[in-house]
């Protein structure tokens, strides 16, 4: 939740759609730069693969990523994080909290496409029919609930949707669009901008901050109030953590227990940017065996 904010702003409401639109284009992206590069791949076709994507990029995702990249410094994380500590935003079970996030987008509009829960459901039925564990299919059901960000005090989209990466140390050239980190105050840190900043070789990615948003939220309320193992809980963290699992920064930080955790997250990542193209899913015919395996997993009332 953003600092000094502990309840929904109304006059944020009308204005989810616009978050989501930023979100799908954000995805849109991502797929571009996660498809394999033409055959015939050389060295040099690889580089301009990687490059060219940025005439792919809307003008509002740049307006996106630079307002983000500006604005996520770690005195705001530290300020976010003391703030979701400090206080309960909401108490409600997980499914009530899909059917909350449901309202993001008003469904009364002809010109809305899948729901909040089609697109969960979507993600948890391709692994399932892909005969993945249980616990990995209700973390694909559940892996975008940390929106309710949204409702709860976001001071805008920057602070809940698009790519993650840490604070407290220097910008990696493989986030995306580092150039708009210019602005950030962090980039002239005497120790923020060095490429160990707060931390130290191999303390293992559980230590770092990460960019507060989405992924880091529901990380924050799941790793105590849920049965999932360490692997779901790194797919929820780091699924939008795209400078680490596609593009290999970061590494200096890694633990052992790490590079197992990027070898789920790489697993997961195809289904959530993937699924959406699937038929949408009837989700009163699938409730029941979901209402199921929520209830294997988490408590019947969490606190957000």
């Amino acid at each position: 939740m953003a600092p000094g904010l502990t309840s929904a702003s109304p006059q944020l409401l009308p204005s989810g759609r616009d978050l989501e639109e930023i979100s799908d284009q954000i995805d849109a992206v991502n797929i571009l730069l996660s498809s394999p590069t033409p055959s015939t791949t050389s060295t040099k076709e690889e580089v301009k693969h990687k490059s060219s994507f940025r005439q792919y990029v809307t003008a509002s995702v740049k307006a996106f990523y630079k307002e983000q990249h500006e604005k996520q410094t770690l005195e705001y994380n530290l300020a976010a994080r003391e703030s979701f500590h400090s206080s309960v935003r909401a108490r409600m079970g997980i499914w009530e909290a899909m059917e909350k996030l449901n309202t993001l987008i008003d469904e009364s509009d002809p010109d809305t496409s899948l729901s909040q829960i089609e697109h969960l459901l979507q993600t948890a039925e391709a692994m399932r029919r892909d005969g993945k564990p249980r616990w990995m299919q209700v973390t694909g059901l559940i892996h975008d609930l940390g929106k309710l960000l949204f409702f709860f005090g976001a001071q805008g989209q920057w602070d809940v949707v698009g790519d993650t990466f840490p604070v407290g140390c220097a910008f990696d050239q493989r986030i995306i669009l580092p150039e708009t980190f210019a602005k950030n105050p962090d980039s002239q840190h005497p120790i923020y901008s060095t490429e160990m900043g707060i931390y130290t070789p191999h303390c293992g990615l559980d230590n770092l901050l990460l960019s507060w948003g989405h992924d880091e939220y529901l990380y924050h309320v799941l790793k105590d109030q849920s049965l999932l193992p360490a692997q779901a809980l790194a797919m929820v963290r780091y699924h939008s953590f795209y400078p680490w699992h596609r593009e290999g920064a970061y590494r200096r930080f890694m633990d052992e227990k790490d590079w197992e955790m990027l070898e789920a997250v790489k697993e997961f990542n195809p289904y959530d940017l993937y699924s959406k193209s699937d038929a949408p899913p009837v989700v009163e015919e699938l409730k029941p065996y979901y209402l199921d395996l929520i209830d294997e997993f988490f408590p019947k009332i969490l606190n957000w």
